[in-house]
């Protein structure tokens, strides 16, 4: 699977957008301290989410980002697409060419590999991984230790809301 760091980043600070974009835009400056995803990168890639339609940008004091629709309703491809990756197992990047010009042996194998983990993370929205115990340990850790402390209770009730957020 060739899921570069872009896409890894880029879902990354989609689910911190997530986690914190309850009562106001969220900072790029404040995704990077949390998650250690530089500042010119995450510019970078939240142009490509917003041309995407998965981010809103708010301008002025107090600006920032926000998700344009529910957590539940983002699956975790689309973002991965709108930072122009590709979920591809192959060697060949698909054309079939991976052996002297031609289809290997295990083309297929790699092609039908791909499209699985396509499937996969077409099927999982960043709803559900907020729901998640771990990410939400995980999210409180990493706002304790950068001064954004939440009530934790806030933290389960947005979880246990997205939980039941129908999908679509």
């Amino acid at each position: 699977m060739r899921l570069t760091t872009k896409g890894r980043y880029a879902v990354t600070a989609m689910l911190d957008l997530a986690i914190h974009s309850r009562a106001e835009p969220v900072t790029l400056a404040d995704i990077s301290r949390r998650q250690g995803i530089s500042l010119s990168y995450l510019e970078q890639l939240f142009a490509r989410l917003r041309r995407a339609a998965l981010v809103d940008s708010v301008r002025g004091p107090g600006g920032g980002y926000r998700l344009s629709r529910e957590p539940a309703r983002i699956a975790v491809a689309e973002v991965i697409l709108a930072v122009d990756e590709k979920v591809d197992s192959t060697r060949c990047g698909g054309l079939a060419n991976c052996q002297d010009n031609e289809r290997c042996l295990t083309h297929e194998l790699w092609v039908e590999l791909s499209s699985r983990i396509e499937e996969f993370l077409s099927g999982v929205t960043l709803g559900e991984l907020m729901a998640r115990r771990d990410v939400r340990e995980v999210a409180e850790r990493q706002d304790r230790r950068h001064g954004c402390l939440r009530e934790s209770s806030e933290f389960a009730e947005a979880g246990a809301a997205v939980r039941v957020a129908p999908r679509g």
